[in-house]
């Protein structure tokens, strides 16, 4: 036997045998049939953790950051961090905070072969723009779920007064000093509003952000915007007002729990017919998914350690459009849609915000779903049992769908392509199998 040796590829994680040619990929398995029980605390919300994490870049000294989750797209960060020059001091234990220092940073530039999987890196724009006056950005990768076009940041930066060129895959910016601007977006973008926001905190003068998203994670990240001497005024509505300030101070910050995770975990309780208590999760966060589950049949309840959720004897079909927040949010569509599959009735899912994000459907219909696509609609028609089969995740979101579904199928479910997965949820297999569930992660060869 030979000794195998860590490589990347895609993304994956991969081992290659230095004698042979095979090469060693990692796959889910999923005995199903089982109802999860017990408890199950939510961790650091991956979409709050990343901004949080580029924030750093406006500042010099040493930032903290408590309860950011063990994900790939956070370690994919922290390479971009150190690639540009930041000192990373890495976490002795979970509780730690993890603390990033940019002071001395070197090189402004986000390197292709580290953001290729990751679209979330465009997050570095902003601050390296506005602190450096100049940034090297290749352009983003991420799920394959539909065009995410960058151009309402680069409209506004330019609105702002950066030049910007296009080259070789790469955005080259620069500035002498960004100036405050009234910026409307002509859709809500999450990552836009995050990017420009952070901008505009070291901008002269006023920005105005018009029509911006209001998730969440975009209070958070003005949260310790402001604990950085940023002064930040609507940030949760839509429009947001940021007073450009000369400089801003290290920051010590708690991640806001993932909403999306815990709105997984609550599908998951509902899918396998199980009891399941969230811990480190309100109802505020995942309040337009509780009321369709509430629709479904799921009894949620608000605890003090968390929420309750238990899910109904028989699953009733209902309709959902995906919509920006506060409406029903597109990264839970897919794990609807596997619950939909399993349930009494006829439901019509409708995907608003991506044109690309049915692609798990063809995935659920290997395992008996009964789905037809309609341009953006879904019409699933419920059945009495899904069957274990081999299965193939697309993206970040579909491999939860298809981890759902095999935790309620009959027989045995193999799911492929799993780095998907880590890229967004901690651990799940450990806190899937915490609950009870027959799961078990594996080295398949190729």
């Amino acid at each position: 036997m030979c000794a195998l040796t860590p490589v990347t590829m895609a993304g994956a994680d991969t081992w290659v045998c230095p004698y042979r040619t095979k090469i060693y990929m990692q796959k889910i398995v999923i005995q199903g049939g089982r109802p999860l029980k017990g408890e199950v605390k939510i961790s650091g919300a991956k979409n709050a953790a990343l901004p949080a994490l580029f924030a750093v870049l406006l500042t010099d000294g040493p930032c903290r950051l408590e309860q950011t989750p063990d994900l790939r797209d956070i370690d994919t960060t922290l390479k971009i961090l150190q690639h540009m020059g930041a000192s990373v001091k890495m976490r002795l234990t979970k509780s730690a905070p993890l603390v990033i220092d940019s002071n001395g940073l070197s090189h402004p530039e986000t390197p292709y072969d580290l953001v290729k999987t990751m679209r979330a890196s465009v997050l570095a724009l902003g601050p390296l723009l506005t602190k450096y006056q100049r940034a090297r950005i290749s352009l983003p990768g991420g799920c394959a779920i539909g065009a995410r076009p960058i151009n309402l940041h680069l409209k506004a930066l330019e609105k702002m007064g950066a030049k910007v060129e296009l080259e070789g895959g790469y955005v080259n910016t620069s500035a002498k000093r960004l100036h405050g601007e009234r910026i409307y977006f002509d859709t809500v973008t999450v990552t836009g509003t995050e990017n420009i926001m952070m901008a505009a905190t070291l901008a002269k003068g006023e920005t105005v952000l018009e029509n911006a998203a209001r998730e969440p994670e975009i209070t958070d990240l003005a949260n310790l915007l402001i604990k950085m001497g940023a002064k930040i005024e609507g940030a949760g509505t839509e429009t947001i007002h940021i007073s450009g300030v000369d400089t801003l101070s290290p920051f010590h910050h708690t991640i806001i729990p993932d909403r999306i995770e815990a709105g997984t975990y609550m599908i998951a309780a509902a899918i396998t017919g199980g009891n399941i208590l969230l811990r480190n999760i309100n109802l505020t966060l995942v309040d337009a998914l509780a009321v369709k589950l509430s629709e479904v049949g799921v009894k949620i309840r608000e605890e003090k350690d968390g929420l309750r959720v238990e899910g109904p004897k028989q699953i009733k079909a209902v309709d959902i459009t995906t919509a920006p927040y506060p409406g029903f949010a597109t990264d839970f569509q897919a794990q609807f849609m596997a619950l939909m599959a399993v349930a009494h009735g006829t439901s019509v899912v409708v995907e608003t915000i991506f044109e690309n994000r049915f692609m798990h459907a063809q995935e659920l219909v290997r395992m008996g779903a009964d789905i037809k696509i309609e341009g953006k609609s879904a019409v699933v028609k419920g059945v009495k049992q899904l069957s274990g089969a081999p299965v193939m995740a697309s993206d970040l979101r579909a491999s939860a769908a298809l981890v759902l579904a095999g935790l309620a199928a009959d027989g045995l479910t193999e799911i492929h392509r799993i780095y998907h997965l880590d890229r967004g949820y901690e651990h799940m297999e450990k806190k899937l199998k915490k609950l009870g569930a027959r799961i078990k992660r594996v080295k398949v060869k190729y």
